[in-house]
C-alpha cells in the first residue's frame, strides 16, 4: 500500500514540489509519516520549512529543524491561524475524509496560499472501493464520492481562481494550483440534467435505436 501511496503523490506533486525554492509546507494528517518524511526532506534539501497538523501525537517522526508538529485538530483555528505561517507554497490535506469537513479546511487555508500555490486534498477516488473491487469499503466509497463532487462544486464557483487537476492513482487525488489572490466564492449544488426528464427521454431514444 505505502508503494501505490509513494508513486501517486510523487508523480502528482512531489517532483514539482522538489524545484521550489525554500519551499513552505502545510501538512493536515501525519500517520505513518509517509509523505512528512518526503517534505522534510525536500525542505532540508531546499532550504524550506514544513508545519504539519495531527490529532495524535507524531512528534517523533522526524527531529529535523525543518519541522515543527502541532497536535491538534486541523479545524483549531484559534490555535492554528496564531502559528502557521502565510505565503504557503502547498498545503496538503489528508486528515479527515468527510466532504463538509475539507470545504470547512480548504475556504479558511486556501487565502494563505501565494499565487502559485497548490493545494493537495487526499483520497478522492471512491473506485477501488466498489463493492466489486479489492478494497470494498462502504464508508470509503461513499466518503470519496462526496469529496470529490463537494470539490466540484467549489470549482465551479471559483474557476477563475484556481485550476483543478485529479489523478485517480490509488485512492486518488486533487490538485489545485491558485491563480488569483482574492476571496473564494461560497459553493452551490451544481444543478445537472443527469435526472431530467430531456434525459431520461434521449436514453429511451438511444435504447430502442439499438
Amino acid at each position: 500500500m505505502n508503494d501505490e501511496y509513494e508513486k501517486k503523490i510523487d508523480i502528482f506533486f512531489m517532483e514539482d514540489l522538489k524545484k521550489v525554492k525554500s519551499p513552505n509546507i502545510i501538512e493536515f494528517g501525519v500517520r505513518y509519516g509517509v509523505s512528512t518524511k518526503k517534505f522534510i526532506q525536500i525542505c532540508e534539501e531546499n532550504d524550506g520549512f514544513l508545519n504539519s497538523i495531527d490529532i495524535l501525537d507524531n512528534s517523533d517522526v522526524s527531529s529535523s529543524d525543518k519541522w515543527n508538529f502541532h497536535c491538534t485538530r486541523d479545524d483549531n483555528f484559534e490555535y492554528l491561524d496564531k502559528v502557521l505561517p502565510a505565503d504557503v507554497d502547498l498545503i496538503y490535506l489528508d486528515s479527515f475524509h468527510n466532504a463538509n469537513h475539507i470545504e470547512k479546511i480548504f475556504f479558511h487555508y486556501f487565502p494563505l496560499l501565494k499565487v502559485g500555490g497548490v493545494f493537495i486534498f487526499d483520497d478522492i477516488s471512491w473506485l477501488p472501493y466498489l463493492k466489486n473491487k479489492i478494497r470494498n469499503n462502504f464508508n470509503c466509497e461513499i466518503n470519496n464520492q462526496e469529496t470529490f463532487e463537494k470539490i466540484l462544486e467549489i470549482q465551479s464557483q471559483n474557476e477563475e481562481i484556481f485550476d483543478l487537476y485529479f489523478s485517480f492513482v490509488g485512492s486518488g487525488s486533487a490538485k489545485i494550483v491558485k491563480k488569483k489572490n482574492i476571496a473564494l466564492i461560497k459553493t452551490k449544488k451544481l444543478h445537472t440534467r443527469k435526472f431530467s426528464i430531456k434525459n431520461y427521454l434521449r436514453r429511451l431514444f438511444y435504447l430502442f435505436k439499438s
